[in-house]
This record gives structure tokens, C-alpha cells and sequence, in this order.
């Protein structure tokens, strides 16, 4: 229901925030204009069909538009005021439809799961809190603006700077994705063997572990650290926190941040933070994981 939700909200933007943009763009010359309806239509429907057919993907599309789609209103908010009623109801629409969007963990676990193979469960990990203040808020825009500028710029005429803004503005947008779409692609698996952390900004490759080698596997509280000598994965993140406790050491690559390379470590007890957490322990607990309530 949570997910329809935020699929309902994001249907109807054309109706609630159309008419806004559109008042928005009449002033343009036709070539211009005819490109911005083009692609704000291309953006909408490809995040509609990104929420409709969830896909780690559409989760990197969806964070992309949504947010681009704030800044627009903000904008348009701010530059037009022939309709106040007009460009309210377009700020507050687009506003409710990006947060229902980002917010809410029904739309990272549905994406997650598309690409899931036969009886795993994926449940993504929470996105570190230091790059809402930074990446997050600025690749969206970097990646919008870099892909429009420039074809906006040529379909105006502007040869030159057009095709200026064309090729940085792609190398920039593509920059972006790749950043954007490596926080799609980090989870915790359970799988008929065990659980599975895959998350390359702290570990260079997926590592299994053994049903039979966990030794309990627990929510952490929010502001308890983690136990001495545990790895700590969470990168800042508290909420959904969970302390996993093995047999013994376990030899594993951990990625060091900012170097582009990898050290040994030899934990024995790992913390990680995902969504759903009750959800994860209860499903791990059906899969004769041992759960520490």
C-alpha cells in the first residue's frame, strides 16, 4: 500500500504541477520549449515506469527526477506569478511526491528486489547521513543539468555553447550516475546459505557468511557503540542498526575510503544498518539464523 502510495503521487504531478510548468515555458521560443516539454514528459514517465517495474535502476532514476523536479518548482515558484494558486499547488505536490519518493523505504526494498534471484531477500543499507549534506543533494542537479543544457542551448542556437555545455555537461551527468547509482546497489541478502553484505564503499567485493558461522545476529541500539574490535559498515548510519557475532575471526578485504584501494581485516563482529530491520531479523529467525531479540 505504501508503495501504490507514492506511485499515485507521482501519477498525478501532470495534473498538479503541468499546468505550472507549462505557464513556465510559454514565454520560450518554440524549438526551446517543445525540447523542455520533451524531456520533463521523459523524465516523469521513465521515474512512473522506474516505481511501476522496480529496479535498482529505476532506484537511481527516481533519486535523480525527483529531486530535479523540486528544484524546478522551486523556480518556477520564484520567477512566475501570473497563477499563485497554480504554482502552489505545483511546489507542494512535487514536494510531497520527492519525499514520498526519497523517504520512504518502500521504494529502495521494492527496487532492491526486482533483481533478486529465487529465494533471496535484499534489504538495502542505509544511505551514510554525511552525503544528504553533500552528493546527495548536489549530483541530482549536476546529472539534470548536465543532460539538458546543453541540447536546451542548441535547440536555442547557440551552436558554440551549446556543444560546450553538450560535452561537459554529459561528462559531468555521467560522473553523477555512476556515484548515484553505486548507493542503489548496497544491501544486506539473506540467502538459503546464510547472509550476504554487498556494499563496495566498504567492501571491494561481496562476502558470505555461513549460517552455521553466525552466532547471533541482533539489532544494535541507536546510540550504544559498536562492541571493541567489531568492523564497523555503517559509515554514520544508526537507524536500523544490527550487530552480527561470528564463530571466530573471519578474513575478509574492507575498502579504504578516499584511497581507492583495500585492507585485510579479521573481525569477528560486523555492524551494518539496513531498512526494515524487525522485518530482517524475522526472516532471518525463519532461516534458522540465530536472532538475539
Amino acid at each position: 500500500m505504501t508503495l501504490w502510495l507514492v506511485r499515485l503521487a507521482w501519477a498525478s504531478l501532470p495534473l498538479t504541477a503541468g499546468p505550472a510548468a507549462g505557464d513556465a515555458l510559454a514565454g520560450w521560443s518554440t524549438p526551446p520549449r517543445t525540447l523542455a516539454e520533451v524531456l520533463l514528459w521523459a523524465a516523469w514517465v521513465t521515474s512512473l515506469v522506474a516505481l511501476l517495474a522496480p529496479h535498482p535502476i529505476g532506484l537511481t532514476v527516481v533519486r535523480v527526477v525527483a529531486p530535479a523536479f523540486v528544484v524546478l518548482a522551486a523556480v518556477v515558484a520564484a520567477t512566475q506569478s501570473a497563477d499563485a494558486a497554480r504554482v502552489v499547488v505545483a511546489l507542494v505536490a512535487t514536494v510531497v511526491a520527492t519525499v514520498l519518493v526519497i523517504a520512504l523505504p518502500a521504494v529502495s526494498f521494492a527496487c532492491v528486489n526486482g533483481v533478486a534471484y529465487g529465494d533471496e531477500r535484499r534489504y538495502p543499507l542505509r544511505t551514510p547521513p554525511v552525503l544528504w549534506l553533500g552528493p546527495l543533494a548536489v549530483a541530482p542537479l549536476l546529472l539534470g543539468a548536465g543532460g539538458a543544457a546543453g541540447p536546451l542551448l542548441l535547440a536555442d542556437g547557440r551552436i558554440v555553447t551549446g556543444t560546450i555545455a553538450l560535452v561537459v555537461g554529459f561528462l559531468v551527468a555521467a560522473l553523477a550516475a555512476r556515484s548515484l547509482h553505486s548507493l542503489s546497489r548496497r544491501w544486506a541478502v539473506l540467502v538459503p546459505a546464510g547472509l550476504v553484505l554487498v556494499d563496495a564503499m566498504t567492501l571491494p567485493d561481496p562476502v558470505l557468511f555461513q549460517r552455521e558461522r553466525i552466532l547471533s545476529l541482533q539489532a544494535a541500539p541507536r546510540r550504544v557503540p559498536p562492541p571493541a574490535g567489531a568492523l564497523d559498515l555503517r559509515l554514520g548510519a544508526r537507524g536500523g542498526s544490527m550487530t552480527m557475532t561470528l564463530d571466530r575471526p573471519t578474513e575478509m578485504l574492507q575498502t579504504r575510503r578516499g584511497l581507492g584501494s583495500a585492507a585485510t581485516a579479521h573481525p569477528s563482529v560486523l555492524c551494518f544498518a539496513t531498512v526494515y530491520q524487525a522485518e530482517l531479523l524475522a526472516t532471518a529467525a525463519a532461516r534458522r539464523i540465530r536472532v538475539n531479540v
